[in-house]
């Protein structure tokens, strides 16, 4: 199966493999207003706690945690901690992610590989 950026069988199987890869992931205002309502916090509070300023200084980014992770996925699960809220760039994955790495280490990606 090629990577053309539209993956129409993908069913994420949440090993969370994605979110300990290191990298950073980037917020919008919104990400940030839902994640920190759910978190019961202010987006102050929640800028102040939870993020820091992209390498490019476009946008505010989710603090890694001590392995490089997102700091909101935790092991064993129940996984990513704002689930239900979490940010678009996690949403779109893998259909909107420009590396072909992740079907390396995805359970999805195995799958799909599959079925072919």
């Amino acid at each position: 199966m090629k990577d053309t950026g539209e993956i129409a069988n993908f069913s994420c199987k949440r090993c969370g493999n994605c979110c300990k890869w290191p990298g950073i992931v980037r917020l919008t205002d919104n990400d940030i207003e839902k994640i920190a309502e759910y978190l019961n916090m202010s987006p102050e509070e929640f800028i102040e706690d939870y993020t820091k300023l992209a390498p490019d200084r476009r946008c505010l980014t989710l603090l890694d945690n001590h392995q490089g992770g997102c700091i909101f996925y935790t092991e064993p699960p129940p996984g990513c901690k704002i689930q239900a809220v979490k940010p678009v760039q996690c949403r779109d994955f893998p259909e909107k992610w420009r590396t072909r790495s992740w079907r390396l280490h995805c359970a999805g990606a195995e799958e799909l590989d599959e079925e072919k």
